[in-house]
């Protein structure tokens, strides 16, 4: 056990590193570090069984995971979009993977195609949310619609794993869904019933102690006890107990220190997940049906995104948004792994090929999703140059540049945004917002506010808010792309200030370089801040607080120049 444990461990540790180094998804290193352990190099062959055992564990703490992370405020958010779409899109995948493995999979009824179809029709949570964090889209608009999407899918799989035993015994549909319906809510009740009144309580006592290996230890107590309580008592899968209980955990005060101190033993085991998916790859095997391991890669990255992409765009959103959704959803993952391995080697519905298939395509899906994702801002800017969905002016309300009145532009209508807007417009200064959420646009509008809806990084969105003419543009939000916006401003006005805020104090200083004129980190005017009401709190007067901010303003402030200088 040890042996397989260290082997695979070890090989997925380094591999993982590999390809964080390529900015590639380290799930690419965990599944070729389960194809070498598979090898017969290591003195001893592999167990398989051993890692498959451990597997199992990680599927069962990766849905608690997935059930303490889930927010249904997360899908209401933006159900508009999501609940549609992934809906439509998920039965575009799975018609289209039944087709083609009816006819290219050896002629396989279509309960089996359909059942392929299913496997290839949800995307990986990991690789979205690392995809989507690379490119800090995570909190934009984009990023909260490709979570809401990616909740839908959740549900979804969840159901999945819950309806297979109902939908394979054979027996007469309607009586046998009603009565798994009456076993789940009686596992739903008993779930909420004992999470409530048991383990809030019994967290309550073990976080009093100040040890966090008791709370990690409880918190693993529950989540595997609640799935094999699913499984003993309810006849309901494993996973879906894990997800109830880490539902009724997240709902709890405890739900963040869970996921700090609980949740990396949960990584752990999915790991063996994964390098136990890649030890039973073949990839003779899966070229010896090449034309439908093509063809499923054609689903996953043409099928859904250009589905995903043509419902977005129908449902009113920008093309920048719309492209930038479709194309992280463009591969297939983990949950594809869990129900392609549970229906081929549970009930044994789907061929041993189909899966090592769906394992193949979901390598190279996710290797070209990660790879190619960062051409998209691309195609984006080169279609609207073009006019092919540019961004208009949602709202008519900004006036032209007056002589009477300073304008400055504001790019984000974040806290940041609103305070900085309420204190300019104070003095007279004529404030107008570029901002990206659509809903934010249309209160501001209704307020008589000048505002504008598109990115401010389009020399068009600038023309219409005047930046020719105006004083400054201030980028109140740490992820915008401050260096291409304050590019595109100073090709139509050389003349005009940029001020920037970012979260870090190295990014401060590459935007300074950039040429932007004044950068603000939070990092910087957090530490700043604590020093100054410490020197208050011991006494300091007010010019002694002055004086030490000032100093280390300039401090920092002469670092940078001669780093700069020294690059130079």
């Amino acid at each position: 056990m040890i042996h397989a444990l260290v082997i695979g461990l070890t090989l997925a540790l380094v591999l993982g590193i590999i390809a964080h180094k390529l900015k590639l998804s380290p799930l690419i290193g965990y599944l070729i570090a389960g194809m070498l352990a598979a090898q017969p190099w290591w003195g001893e062959p592999v167990d398989s069984h051993i890692v498959e055992d451990f597997s199992h564990l990680g599927v069962v703490l990766l849905l608690f995971g997935v059930g303490l992370q889930f927010h249904i405020k997360d899908l209401i958010a933006v159900q508009k979009v999501a609940v549609p779409g992934a809906l439509i899109c998920m039965g575009a995948c799975t018609g289209a993977g039944a087709i083609i493995f009816h006819f290219l999979g050896g002629e396989q009824s279509w309960l089996n195609s359909v059942m392929f179809g299913l496997c290839i029709c949800v995307s990986s949570t990991v690789v979205l949310t690392r995809v989507l964090g690379d490119n800090r889209l995570l909190q934009t608009p984009t990023g909260h619609t490709a979570v809401g999407w990616l909740v839908v899918e959740d549900i979804f799989t969840i159901l999945m794993l819950v309806l297979l035993p109902v939908i394979i015994s054979g027996k007469e549909l309607g009586p046998a869904i009603g009565s798994a319906g009456i076993k789940l809510t009686l596992l739903v009740l008993c779930i909420a019933f004992l999470g409530r009144k048991v383990m809030k309580k019994v967290l309550t006592y073990v976080s009093r102690s100040a040890s966090s290996e008791l709370f990690t230890l409880a918190v693993l107590v529950f989540a595997l006890g609640f799935a094999v309580l699913a499984a003993r008592g309810f006849d309901a899968s494993m996973e879906f107990g894990a997800f109830l209980s880490g539902m009724v955990l997240g709902q709890s005060r405890f739900a963040s220190r869970a996921a700090s101190d609980a949740l990396p033993m949960k990584d752990a085991f999915a790991v063996l997940f994964f390098v136990s998916v890649g030890m039973g790859f073949d990839f003779m095997g899966m070229l010896d049906y090449w034309p439908l391991t093509l063809a499923t890669c054609g689903v996953a990255m043409l099928v859904k995104p250009i589905t995903a992409y043509i419902v977005i765009r129908l449902l009113g959103k920008p093309l920048r948004m719309s492209l930038k959704t479709a194309a992280s959803l463009s591969q297939i993952g983990e949950f594809s792994f869990i129900l392609a391995t549970l229906i081929a080697t549970r009930y044994h519905i789907l061929p041993g090929y189909a899966a090592n298939v769906i394992t193949g395509v979901a390598i190279i899906t996710i290797t070209l999703n990660a790879a190619l994702y960062r051409f998209v801002p691309v195609i984006a800017d080169r279609l609207e140059k073009r006019g092919i969905g540019a961004k208009k002016n949602v709202v008519s309300n900004v006036p032209p540049p007056s002589d009477e009145h300073h304008r400055i532009l504001l790019v984000g209508y974040g806290p940041c945004g609103e305070i900085m807007s309420d204190i300019l417009r104070k003095y007279d200064l004529e404030v107008v917002v570029l901002e990206m959420n659509i809903d934010t646009v249309n209160r501001l509008a209704k307020q008589g506010m000048p505002v504008l809806h598109g990115d401010a990084r389009l020399r068009s969105i600038l023309q219409m808010a005047g930046a020719e003419k105006a004083k400054a543009i201030i980028i109140t939000t740490a992820a915008a792309p401050a260096h291409e916006i304050a590019e595109s401003a100073r090709g139509l006005n050389p003349h005009i200030v940029v001020m920037a805020n970012t979260t870090y104090i190295r990014n401060a200083r590459l935007l300074r370089s950039q040429g932007a004129e004044t950068v603000f980190s939070g990092e910087e005017e957090a530490a700043l801040s604590m020093a100054s009401h410490t020197l208050r709190s011991l006494g300091a007067t007010e010019e002694q607080v002055t004086r030490e901010r000032y100093e280390n303003r300039r401090r920092l402030t002469d670092a940078h120049k001669s780093a700069t200088t020294g690059k130079r």
